[in-house]
């Protein structure tokens, strides 16, 4: 049976560009591929896939598509070459099918990938520093771990005297082909771990790792506003990469003190502040600390316990924040403790003031008495 014209199988024009032979090969690759089609259709399929293959092998190449445009099929006699069904079988798939696929899923062509590369490892740093660090920010210096290399063997890792050789297994490519039906698979080769490389006789420093760990200070600039939890990005001071490829990141994970005085809630502050009983009932101003020093808030008579009062602008500015948050300070009625009976009995006398006064100088004990009485009721 006389073979079919290869334009005719691909479905292109003789003048049809290398992109569009591409194309076309791609899109009979998917459609007729032995994976996609079973049962009734499978022998069929294969037989327009190895076509389809065929074609694409010889157009795409120039050389030979020029023999092809000139002397048709004889130009190209598959016996020269083994042939797609011949000795080759679908041995020539890798090099065909790959060159396609390889732009579809990322790969390189020509099959050769060398050898494998690895980004290194990020590592994680824990800073603590107070909550007026944090406010204003500061710079700073740590201690981080460090790769350099190995002064006995000059960073080659194999030992004095001796060199590194290129592995055997997969010639100094890092990977290995395995087929799999159709396919062939590449994999990390399995003695050198993808290096390319192996070490005879490792050096004794390094264990034939090149480097040795050490310490390096690195200076850290922390940022005004920063919050607990919040990590700083330091690029490529983490753990060195293998076989060449990039270092890692060390990230700082900032921790805030405990603060004597003041929680921090996002960008606003908050403290309680203790007033004597005399001050809450009869007012008066009183001193409160903040992260910029002294203010005064005026305590009007009658204060209660757990009265608020909010100072805008005296809290932090966070580092995304356009303007700095509030300070909220929390009253706390102190009760006198350690009297003596001089202040016993005036406070006796005081009480008993108040008991003929009624309810009016206890604004929440009339509210609180009737809701004891209707709940024990």
């Amino acid at each position: 049976m006389a073979k079919r014209d290869f334009y005719e199988i691909l479905g292109v024009a003789k003048t049809a560009s290398d992109d569009d032979i591409k194309k076309a090969y791609r899109k009979l690759a998917m459609k007729h591929h032995p994976d996609r089609n079973q049962g009734d259709k499978a022998k069929e399929a294969e037989e327009k896939f190895k076509e389809a293959k065929e074609a694409y092998e010889m157009l795409s190449d120039p050389q030979k598509r020029a023999a092809y445009d000139q002397y048709g099929h004889a130009g190209v006699d598959p016996n020269m070459r083994g042939g797609p069904g011949g000795a080759e079988g679908f041995g020539g798939f890798s090099e065909a099918f790959g060159d396609i696929f390889g732009d579809i899923f990322g790969g390189q062509r020509g099959g050769g990938r060398g050898r494998q590369v690895y980004r290194g490892n990020d590592l994680s740093y824990a800073m603590e520093i107070s909550l007026e660090e944090a406010a204003h920010g500061k710079d700073a210096q740590i201690r981080i771990p460090s790769w350099e290399d190995c002064d006995t063997c000059s960073g080659t890792g194999a030992k004095p005297g001796t060199s590194v050789k290129t592995c055997p297994s997969c010639n100094g490519q890092g990977v290995v082909q395995m087929r799999q039906g159709f396919f062939s698979v590449q994999q990390t080769c399995p003695h050198c771990h993808g290096s390319g490389k192996i070490i005879p006789e490792p050096c004794t420093s390094c264990n034939g790792q090149g480097k040795l760990k050490k310490h390096k200070t690195l200076e850290i600039k922390i940022p005004a506003g920063i919050d607990d939890g919040m990590r700083i990005r330091s690029a490529g001071n983490g753990e060195p990469g293998r076989n060449g490829g990039p270092s890692g990141d060390l990230f700082i994970e900032i921790r805030i003190r405990k603060h004597d005085i003041f929680e921090r809630d996002g960008d606003d502050l908050h403290c309680q502040v203790p007033v004597s009983i005399t001050t809450a009932a009869l007012g008066g101003e009183i001193a409160v600390p903040t992260l910029g020093g002294k203010a005064t808030i005026d305590i009007p008579e009658g204060t209660q316990h757990g009265k608020t009062f909010r100072l805008r602008g005296r809290g932090i500015k966070g580092v995304r924040a356009s303007y700095p948050g509030d300070l909220y300070v929390h009253i706390v009625v102190e009760t006198p403790v350690k009297l003596t009976e001089h202040q016993r009995k005036l406070l006796r006398e005081l009480e008993d003031s108040f008991q003929k006064g009624g309810h009016k100088h206890s604004p929440n004990d009339k509210g609180w008495f009737e809701k004891a009485k209707e709940f024990f009721s």
